[in-house]
């Protein structure tokens, strides 16, 4: 989910400089925003070419998969400076929420002055990366490759305008005074006990990987930044590595062809919603199930089942469906608190449902087959479903029954009709990707292809997309992939440097000694991702334990396949799980309900998502059998 890292507030510094500098930051986000737009388009542009000559013209273009590559560090890169300076940075909201006005905006000037440290840090050795790159030359463009690694000091550079310009907006001086002061006490207490942090061996991972990360995230600072400060502070502190590794394993860890797919699934996701098509999925069930007691509980889980993993963002998928069914829920008497706690188990139970980011982010960092995975995932998602209608029968019961007529069967072949294109669109997606006939990217730029193609047809008719929207979706679609992106560069240099210290190594052989062989070890792997999931979000947790638990599992003879489902349902049950469940709190926003009338209502639903783990962990054929 995404959470405001730091929200635009009315500036409380009067300083003509400040707001110089905030109006300065403005324009040139402007300019960064059109930019990222174009390379969205640009990036689709490339890949849809690549495909068409690949299958139609049987005349694979050598260049494509290259043009795309350096296209997407700076999509990357931009996407992630545009979404520190609009605050949908991933961070721990639940802390900071607690506190005064006053003490909100002194944790972001925190925050924002943690950001500026660590991109000062970056910078140099950015510059460094890029001038080394420049050495090397691509092989089908025939172009320096520090081309491309020039999009990492340029991102760091325009971060730093961002975070600084935050400072400006919300801090008085006494504000950044007094925060310059804390990050100085911390960063010269670690200074001065770097003979003592040297003495402690491996011990030193504690007070780097988690006192330090645990106090970066309780403080509101994003995710991503959070992993970098500490492994920057780890790097310079506790060995003698150049700080340029964080650079170099930040450009390996979003330069990954595979993960060319994550900004096409994310725009995918937006234009089912602009054109419409996801509505006519939910016209066509709730004419098919309306009638029936609680049928509007069902179509809402068929509507996340069919819909949710496209769009990349839970919210995305929550946001598209409860606005569309929650008025006639209403209606019919279901309570609000009830729709969102059922509105968030559902988004919990969707995470194994390809093409979801969390499945292809997991087959790119843990070296396991997407196709494995997008086989592996329906059935685990399907027995979660079947489990959360369960408990919706069960509730449904002490309902009465809906004063609704059974729709006529002109009326369902109508609205079936209207939503053949929008039932088509999953089921290309998932049998090309199954079969074998496209890659994950391939098939995501198919999808946007499509979407694009049966929007406009149906535009003919129905004269219902509001053009106007196409370019703040094409900003939003750079901003949350440069998001996600960002954390999976600095969880592969945090990972990087765990693997380096040898806690990798410890971590198996005491992991390999738990009691109940792989049993034991699915068992624990459940509670430390519900944990990881409810405090780190999905994505990041993954990125940074997936590579460190996957050889783990391997050893004890569990499949990569079946772990990777149990870890994804674990962490899904986390991210939606209170108190501490970012994913919660953004079901509740969306169905405008307070937090704590749905906090007694969602364990019930959470309850059928466990036992359903439960039955996906201890039946690895659910996961592997249709491999």
């Amino acid at each position: 989910m995404m959470e405001a890292a730091m929200t635009y507030r009315t500036p409380v510094n009067t300083n003509p400089a400040a707001r110089a500098l905030v109006a300065v930051n403005r324009m040139v986000m402007h300019v960064v925003g059109a930019i990222a737009a174009a390379l969205v388009l640009a990036e689709t542009a490339v890949l849809l070419t690549g495909v068409v000559y690949r299958y139609a013209l049987h005349d694979p273009l050598v260049w494509s998969d290259e043009l795309a590559s350096i296209l997407f560090i700076w999509l990357s890169m931009l996407g992630a400076v545009l979404a520190l300076d609009r605050g949908e940075h991933m961070r721990l909201t639940a802390i900071i929420n607690k506190c005064s006005e006053k003490g909100r905006i002194w944790l972001e000037t925190v925050a924002a002055m943690v950001v500026c440290i660590f991109v000062l840090m970056v910078i140099h050795p950015a510059v460094d990366h890029s001038v080394e790159q420049m050495a090397i030359t691509t092989p089908a463009l025939e172009i320096p490759d520090g081309l491309r690694a020039a999009a990492l000091p340029v991102g760091a550079i325009l971060m730093l305008l961002a975070a600084v310009s935050r400072m400006a907006a919300v801090s008085s001086l006494r504000l950044l005074l007094s925060a310059l002061a804390v990050v100085a006490v911390i960063g010269g207490g670690l200074w001065l006990a770097k003979p003592a942090l040297l003495a402690m061996g491996n011990y030193n991972l504690i007070v780097f990987f988690v006192l330090l990360i645990g106090v970066c995230v309780a403080g509101g600072i994003p995710i991503a930044f959070a992993f970098g400060t500490a492994t920057m502070a780890y790097l310079a502190l506790a060995t003698n590595a150049p700080l340029m590794i964080v650079v170099s394993r930040m450009d390996e860890g979003m330069s990954s062809l595979i993960l060319l797919s994550v900004p096409l699934f994310v725009l995918l996701g937006s234009l089912l919603e602009m054109s419409g098509l996801a509505k006519t999925l939910i016209d066509f069930m709730g004419a098919l199930l309306g009638h029936v007691r609680g049928g509007l509980q069902y179509v809402l889980l068929g509507a996340m089942f069919l819909v949710s993993g496209i769009s990349g963002s839970k919210a995305a998928d929550m946001a598209a469906i409860a606005p569309a069914l929650f008025p006639e829920m209403k209606k019919r008497g279901s309570k609000p608190e009830e729709l969102v706690a059922l509105l968030s188990s559902s988004g919990a139970m969707t995470e194994t449902i390809p093409p979801s980011l969390v499945l292809i982010t997991i087959g790119a960092v843990c070296s396991v087959s997407i196709t494995a995975l997008f086989i592996g995932g329906l059935m685990p998602a399907a027995i979660a479903t079947i489990a959360i209608a369960v408990v919706c029968w069960l509730r449904a019961r002490r309902e009465p029954m809906p004063n609704v007529k059974r729709a006529p069967l002109s009326l369902i072949l109508k609205t079936l009709v209207a939503a053949i294109p929008a039932l088509a669109l999953p089921m290309l997606i998932r049998v090309a990707v199954i079969e074998g006939v496209a890659t994950a990217t391939e098939v995501a730029t198919i999808g946007v292809a499509y979407t694009v193609v049966v929007g406009l047809i149906m535009h003919l008719f129905m004269k219902h997309l509001n053009f106007k929207r196409l370019y703040p979706m094409l900003v939003e679609s750079a901003a949350l992939s440069g998001a996600i992106l960002l954390i999976i560069g600095m969880a592969t240099s945090m990972a990087w440097a765990l693997t380096q210290s040898g806690f990798s190594a410890k971590l198996v052989a005491l992991m390999q000694g738990v009691p109940g062989g792989g049993t034991g070890f699915l068992l624990i792997t459940i509670v430390i991702f519900i944990v990881l999931g409810s405090l780190l979000e999905g994505i990041p947790a993954i990125v940074l334990f997936g590579p460190l638990l996957f050889p783990v599992a391997r050893s004890l003879g569990v499949h990569d396949v079946h772990y990777a489902m149990v870890v994804i349902l674990a962490m899904g049950i986390g991210l939606f799980a209170p108190p501490f469940g970012v994913g919660f709190y953004a079901a509740c926003a969306i169905g405008k309900v307070s937090p704590d009338g749905v906090f007694n209502r969602v364990w019930g639903y959470l309850a059928a998502l466990v036992v359903a783990l439960l039955v996906v962990a201890f039946v690895p054929w659910l996961s592997i059998g249709f491999l």
